[in-house]
């Protein structure tokens, strides 16, 4: 099978899993804020060890095959980290959005209905961990690819599950909140798909596309979730959840990747 399709192929199924996340609103009314908290930030730890184990250590590797030097390797992964993470601050500066427990954020979108501010927020976090899935199979190590699409799978059943609880909260049904919350999974696969193709046809662009996956993906975590998951006293409990998160996505890259 053609490494664009394996990518695309896993990030569509890590994207799936938001909806198995999704369906968990068919039987929880609401997430209690403490829960909310710890779910979320094991999400983070997951995305956290993603983003060193398997997209910036591969791309230092990728950058030293490519320049046969480290210092460059290490300064063309350092220049890809920065442009993933100035990518995603440019889009929360200019596209409409809205966090669970922040609020609204980006240009006012009075015309734009409630229900896409939250779409267009979990599209923010999803295209780039699409991104890294395929951005991994293109690189033509499989293993890499499994480890961050079971990581990123893994990391969003709780958030499916949250996006789908806060639209039941905020007076949407059942059915409607569930099929938002896997329909926010279905951007990885557009990223995924992607990642892999551009890639597939640039190789020297592995190392700056895996750099700036995880830059992204950086900036989620540091942006929005952390301070999130910290300002409604769980302090102590999200902390040890992002670690756990951490620890669950560096075994599955140490025995997968």
């Amino acid at each position: 099978m053609s490494i664009i399709w394996m990518g695309f192929i896993a990030s569509f199924a890590a994207g799936l899993c938001s909806g198995i996340g999704a369906a968990g609103v068919f039987f929880i009314r609401r997430l209690s804020p403490r829960l909310e908290d710890g779910l979320l930030s094991f999400a983070a730890g997951i995305m956290l060890a993603a983003s060193f184990f398997s997209l910036i250590l591969p791309a230092i590797a990728y950058g030293e095959a490519e320049f046969s030097s480290r210092e460059v390797a290490v300064l063309v992964v350092i220049g890809g980290i920065l442009l993933g993470a100035g990518a995603l601050y440019l889009m929360h500066r200019h596209v409409p959005h809205e966090h669970f427990i922040v609020g609204r954020e980006g240009p006012e979108a009075s015309a734009v209905k409630r229900i896409w501010l939250f779409v267009f927020a979990i599209t923010l976090h999803n295209f780039p961990e699409g991104m890294a899935v395929g951005v991994g199979f293109a690189g033509g190590d499989v293993g890499n690819g499994m480890s961050l699409a079971t990581g990123i799978g893994t990391q969003n059943i709780p958030e499916g599950l949250a996006v789908a609880v806060s639209l039941l909260a905020i007076g949407y049904t059942r059915l409607q909140a569930f099929a938002v919350g896997t329909l926010t999974g279905l951007a990885e696969p557009v990223g995924g798909l992607f990642g892999s193709v551009a890639v597939s046809f640039a190789g020297p662009l592995m190392p700056w596309a895996l750099a700036f996956a995880a830059g992204a993906m950086l900036f989620i975590i540091s942006d929005e979730i952390i301070p999130e998951t910290h300002s409604r006293g769980y302090e102590n409990l999200a902390t040890f959840s992002l670690l756990i998160g951490f620890a669950c996505m560096m075994y599955l890259d140490a025995t997968l990747g």
